[in-house]
């Protein structure tokens, strides 16, 4: 099987296999880019986690994540932002350690309402306010962060950053090269304004990381476990993707699924039905078949 040159696993795809196992199976399926987690990363230590990177021979697309910043100041927030510190640490590290054409990108989960709130507006504003202190940071670090809207249904808990346009109203205080947004298929495809806002992140800069997945119902108890391989649910790839590659994007293009039965089944199968459900569903859609310019 062909595997397209673009194509990146994003490691809660095979969210039970630790960062040695992600690593081979990753490159042993003929795949050459990863996006990588924060707790298997921590779980060898940083050093070891990038010499392991290194030696596989991937290129580094995205690190999960960062974020979950929206409490009003005090020990929490500033626990939080200390921790989104290391976070831009370690995505300048491991970029460092990628094969060439890596990519320091930081993916940020705003973070939700804090207990007995209301106050989205606020919530959002203090997400604004948490990024102007980081992106000094992550900027002398050479590191993007990556704000991701996330579906609505997680506004309350995971992220009051709903729509890729409230991400990009935030990114506008910075430059496009420290803050940019994450354009996730699941999260955005239902929004009517989404290729006029994808034209927009694509014209200012802003689309640092395209991540695919795809959307079937019914949904589980779990909504946050609900994303299927590409090409399974109702999600309009062709549209989508046509509408980032004529913005210029020519990065990598990740798939995370996060899903029961796809973490319950065997590592290198997921990767396997990963690439070919790329290739049937996204491929198609990319402006020159296998082209790589990052």
């Amino acid at each position: 099987m062909s595997v397209d040159p673009r194509l990146s696993i994003n490691q809660a795809t095979i969210k039970y296999a630790d960062l040695a196992t992600a690593l081979r199976v990753t490159a042993d399926a003929g795949v050459a880019a990863i996006g990588l987690w924060r707790e298997p990363v921590q779980e060898v230590g940083l050093a070891t986690a990038a010499t392991m990177l290194a030696d596989s021979g991937l290129r580094f697309t995205t690190h999960c994540r960062g974020g979950f910043f929206t409490m009003p100041e005090g020990p929490a927030r500033r626990a939080s932002i200390d921790d989104n510190r290391v976070a831009i640490e370690e995505t300048a590290a491991l970029a460092a350690a990628g094969a060439p054409g890596s990519t320091a990108i930081l993916v940020l989960v705003a973070g939700g309402l804090v207990d007995g709130s209301r106050d989205i507006v606020g919530a959002r504003e203090r997400v604004r306010d948490a990024i102007g202190e980081l992106a000094p940071e992550a900027q002398a670090a050479g590191v993007t962060l990556a704000i991701e809207p996330l579906h609505p249904m997680f506004a309350s808990d995971r992220c009051v950053v709903s729509t890729l346009g409230q991400a990009l109203d935030i990114a506008a205080d910075f430059a496009p090269e420290v803050v940019g947004a994450t354009v996730d298929t699941f999260h955005i495809f239902w929004d009517p304004d989404v290729l006029s806002s994808i034209e927009r992140a694509g014209r200012e800069r802003r689309i640092a990381t395209y991540q695919v997945c795809d959307w079937k119902t019914p949904l589980p108890a779990d909504v946050l476990l609900s994303r299927h391989y590409p090409g399974e649910g109702v999600i309009d790839f062709a549209s989508l993707t046509r509408a980032v590659v004529e913005t210029g994007y020519d990065r990598d293009i990740e798939v995370e699924l996060f899903n029961a039965d796809i973490w319950a089944t065997d590592h290198a199968e997921v990767v396997r039905r990963t690439a070919e459900s790329f290739g049937a569903a996204v491929s198609p859609h990319l402006a020159v078949s296998g082209a790589r310019t990052a």
